[in-house]
């Protein structure tokens, strides 16, 4: 079953996708090692290698494709990751879409699905979220 989720960032569509593809930024918004190619077929490592992919398909501040796969995955397991960069007001609706990682249970929960859809929010969302809100009260001192 495909995960969906969405949420609204205090940083225009330009500043979102950098972040996506920058993996000084990722990093510096995750506090975990992110390298990150940002051209279409390069690779990723984020989370210190724990999630690993390429990307597929680049849009500039539109959207993003990536092959995304755990490190403890079974070989040659990946899924697909799309980021979709919606302007909203002053800020962007970042929308992930998640579709075929694996099936069956996950080392930390039931199922896969649960494990990805609850981290989803834990580990980019609301860093992201907290990340652009220091950066705008940084930019307002």
């Amino acid at each position: 079953m495909p995960i969906h989720q969405e949420i609204s960032l205090s940083a225009a569509p330009v500043r979102v996708y950098q972040l996506l593809t920058d993996g000084r930024e990722f990093a510096a918004a995750t506090a975990r090692p992110a390298e990150i190619d940002a051209t279409e077929g390069g690779a990723f490592s984020i989370f210190g290698g724990y999630i690993q992919g390429r990307q597929i398909e680049l849009v500039p501040e539109q959207r993003i494709v990536q092959s995304w796969r755990g490190i403890d995955w079974a070989p040659g397991v990946h899924s697909i990751v799309r980021f979709t960069l919606a302007p909203e007001g002053n800020g962007t609706r970042l929308i992930v879409d998640h579709d075929a990682y694996p099936e069956g249970p996950s080392p930390f929960y039931p199922t896969w699905h649960e494990h990805l859809s609850t981290n989803w929010p834990v580990f980019y969302f609301e860093p992201f979220a907290n990340y652009f809100a220091e950066m705008s009260q940084a930019n307002v001192a």
